[in-house]
Formats: C-alpha cells, sequence, structure tokens
C-alpha cells in the first residue's frame, strides 16, 4: 500500500513537472497551488537542477509572496550557490513573518555553516535551546556544525546529548559514528546503535549503520549479522543487501556475497560496482566466464568503469587468454595509470606471453605505486631469479624488508638468493631471522634446492630454530 502511495504521488509530480515546463515553453500563464510547486522544486533539487528549481520559486514567490516553504527553498539553493548574504537576507525576510519558526534558525545556522563561521552558527542554535521542543534536532545540527569545524570531539558531546533527548534520533546516532570514527573510537557507537535497537528492533536503518560500525572496525561476522536483519526486516533493502555482499566477500564466503549481490540488483537501479561486485564474488568461485559477462555489464552502463575492465582481464589472465587480458588491463590503465594492482596484473600478463622487459617494468610500476604489498616484490624478484639475476633479486627483497619488516617470506626469499650468489654468511643471517618471524615457512627453502648437500647444510640451522 505504502510503495502505491509513493508510486502515485512520484507519477503525480512527473506530471505536474510536465505541465510547468509545458508552461514555460508556450509561455503562459497557469495556476500551481503552493503544494504543487513545493513538488515541482523538490523534483528539480533532487535532479541537481538548480536553475530550473530557482526560477519555479521564483515563480511561486510571485503568486505566494509569504510562502515559507517557497522562501526557505531559495535561500537554500542561493547557499548552496555559494551565494551566502542573499540567502541570509531572504532568511531575514522569511522571519519578519514568522518569527518563532525553528526552521528558520535552522537554515540560518546552516548558511553560516557554509560561510565557515561556524561559531555563529553554533551560537545561534545555543539561543533556541531553551525554547525548542524538538531538543534533540537543536542538538544534532550543533554537532554538524563541530563537524564542519573539524573539531570532533564537541560533536560527539552534541550528538550523545542529541540521543539522551531522543534515542530514536536515527541522523544524531549515524554522525554519532561517524565523528566516533574520526577520532578512532568508532567502538563507542556500539552501545548507542544497540539501545536503540533495543527500543526499536525493527528499524533496518539501525541494524543497518550498527552493520557500517562494525564493517569499519573489520568485525565482518558482526556486520554481515546487522545486515541479515535489515533485510529480514525489508527484503527490498538494496542497500543492506549490496553491504551484506560486501561482508561476505571479506568473509571469503562467496557464494553467499553472490546470493546477496544478487537480490542488491533485484531491488536497485543496477550501476556499474555492483556489477563489478556482482562478477567478483562469481570469479572467486572460479566461473570466469559467467563473471567477465557481469564485468562487461558494468562496462556498458559507464564505459570509463576502470575496475570493469580490469575483472574481465584478471578473468582471461585466469584463463591463461594473456594476449586478450592485456587489452583489457591496458584500457584499465588508460583510465587510471596509478592503480598498483592494475600494473600488478599486466605484469603477469605480459611475463606470461614473454615479454620480460614489460613484465619487469610492470612489477617495477606496481611496487613503486603500493610498496607494501608482498606480491608485487616477490613476482618481480621472481623473474629476475629466473633470469639468473640473483644479486637483483636479492636486493628487491632487501628493499621490500624495510617496508614490510614483518613479512617472513622475504627473508626467506633473500636468504634464497643470497645462497644462489654465493653470500652464504648474509644468506643464514636472513634465514634466521626468517626462521624467528615464522619457522613453518622454512619449506619455501627446499623449493629452490635439490642438492642434498645444500638441502643438509640449510636443514642444520632450520633444526635449531625448531619449537
Amino acid at each position: 500500500m505504502m510503495e502505491q502511495d509513493f508510486e502515485d504521488r512520484r507519477e503525480e509530480t512527473l506530471h505536474s513537472v510536465r505541465r510547468f515546463e509545458s508552461m514555460l515553453k508556450r509561455m503562459e500563464s497557469s495556476f500551481f497551488d503552493l503544494d504543487t510547486y513545493e513538488q515541482i522544486v523538490e523534483h528539480y533539487m533532487e535532479e541537481g537542477k538548480v536553475d530550473d528549481a530557482m526560477q519555479a520559486c521564483d515563480m511561486a514567490l510571485e503568486q505566494y509572496p509569504y510562502s515559507l516553504e517557497m522562501m526557505l527553498c531559495k535561500a537554500e539553493l542561493l547557499a548552496n550557490l555559494g551565494k551566502h548574504d542573499e540567502a541570509l537576507e531572504i532568511i531575514d525576510k522569511a522571519e519578519l513573518f514568522n518569527p518563532s519558526d525553528t526552521d528558520i534558525i535552522y537554515l540560518r545556522s546552516t548558511v553560516y555553516n557554509l560561510k565557515g563561521d561556524y561559531q555563529t552558527a553554533i551560537e545561534l542554535l545555543t539561543e533556541i535551546l531553551e525554547i525548542a521542543e524538538d531538543r534533540d534536532e537543536v542538538y544534532f545540527h550543533i554537532g554538524l556544525a563541530y563537524q564542519s569545524w573539524g573539531k570532533h570531539h564537541n560533536a560527539v558531546a552534541a550528538f550523545k546529548q542529541a540521543i539522551e533527548e531522543n534515542i530514536k534520533n536515527e541522523n544524531a546516532l549515524y554522525e554519532l559514528a561517524n565523528s566516533l570514527d574520526e577520532i578512532g573510537k568508532l567502538e563507542e557507537s556500539l552501545p548507542y546503535y544497540q539501545q536503540f535497537i533495543d527500543t526499536d528492533p525493527y528499524s533496518e536503518n539501525a541494524w543497518y549503520n550498527i552493520g557500517i560500525a562494525y564493517s569499519k572496525l573489520g568485525k565482518f561476522e558482526e556486520a554481515a549479522d546487522a545486515y541479515e536483519f535489515s533485510v529480514a526486516i525489508n527484503d527490498k533493502f538494496s542497500s543492506g543487501y549490496f553491504n551484506l555482499g560486501n561482508s561476505y566477500m571479506n568473509l571469503g564466503n562467496w557464494a553467499k556475497a553472490e546470493d546477496a549481490y544478487r537480490r542488491c540488483l533485484e531491488f536497485e537501479d543496477v550501476t556499474p560496482e555492483v556489477y563489478c561486485c556482482f562478477g567478483a564474488s562469481i570469479e572467486r568461485q572460479e566461473r570466469f566466464a559467467e563473471a567477465i559477462h557481469y564485468y562487461k555489464d558494468a562496462i556498458k552502463l559507464d564505459p570509463e568503469w576502470d575496475d570493469g575492465y580490469f575483472g574481465v582481464g584478471v578473468c582471461l589472465c585466469e584463463m591463461e587468454r594473456w594476449f586478450e587480458a592485456t587489452h583489457f588491463l591496458k584500457k584499465a590503465l588508460s583510465l587510471d595509470d596509478k592503480n598498483a594492482y592494475y600494473w600488478l596484473a599486466i605484469a603477469d600478463a605480459e611475463t606470461n606471453m614473454g615479454n620480460i622487459v614489460s613484465g619487469m617494468e610492470a612489477y617495477q610500476k606496481s611496487a613503486e605505486l603500493e610498496p607494501m604489498n608482498p606480491e608485487a616484490w616477490i613476482k618481480w624478484s621472481i623473474l629476475n631469479h629466473e633470469q639468473g639475476d640473483f644479486e637483483l633479486a636479492a636486493e628487491l627483497m632487501l628493499s621490500a624488508i624495510d617496508q614490510m619488516p614483518e613479512e617472513s617470506e622475504l627473508y626467506y626469499r633473500a636468504a634464497v638468493y643470497f645462497i644462489k650468489s654465493g653470500r652464504y654468511k648474509e644468506a643464514f643471517n636472513y634465514l634466521e631471522t626468517g626462521l624467528i618471524l615464522n619457522y613453518e615457512g622454512h619449506e619455501l627453502m627446499f623449493e629452490y634446492f635439490k642438492s642434498l648437500e645444500t638441502q643438509k647444510a640449510i636443514f642444520r640451522i632450520i633444526e635449531q630454530y625448531r619449537k
């Protein structure tokens, strides 16, 4: 029933917009009631058609010069255009006819916020705290002003006061989490969400927002549970399905992620981002041809969506169709040449086609862009090792160790390359460090040395570190 009412109102609004635009085109004069003008202006604002919204506001004010709603709409439009003083003039005029309306105070404080005069914005709001009926909204707007000012500790205090006034103020809960996240205390938002859920367990938005908080904290199982509740309450909640899919991807549960993204596509206008996430969940299940189909759907929606080309390229690499893969990976790089993972993928493709120099250059570029990714350094070193340049392979591992001193595999590989270079003392120093960091990783050493004598020498050192 609610959905039908929404559709009916939407169709009514579109009909009014068509009438309004037809009137302008024919340069005729037609009567619209105030509610219709409000619908038209709201439609244009949602569509981002600022000039059209302004024109509708002006025409409405010609017929209804004392309409508070239209004056505030025009002031909001002017403020968003950076015309703050003009906006304040209209707000002053609106206040003459509506001296005690709190919406005027809220908008005036918002304009001062946009001007960067945060202190004035906060003072305006503080002045009405004693007389305001919805004190939680006043505190909420004070919090927003502090947020814009970059004073997140003050913002947290204001949002907490808003929630104390009204535990069901979902906007305050959401912004509280954002400000706590900014100061590294996101976990403190969880009890507030739980308190809200205790009073309203069927709030899909509360479950959704607590899911976001858990996701940011890296607690993906708890996040998935929260999103599951949100979509159980509203089985057409597309954003809930999308974030649920993301949580399952982080948990490595590709099949459940696929199901969540599929449900998201049922209830949301398709976007390249959702298609790419859907494709990725299928790719992880090694259904590469099917994944390519969805990555290409993303590209059809937006030919500039670089992640779509990357997804196709990676799938083609997995299918060992290296030459085809390079076409898509080069396109991805043409759209974003600062993405280390794109360079890593094309390095793999070039290397497998025998283009060693191009592969080396691409691995180097990937390592430079994302020096904390061990995969790029390791593959670059392996390629040098295969070319017989053991010294350079070892030096690459030392550079990687400088960036990631906790990565045990780097030490083992450095040891391998130093042994191959005849630099045994250095080799055993790095082997010892690798054993201390991760004893089990030593098996890598035996992959490179088939000589029984060398294996025995390495084994004697390894045995000293057996736990």
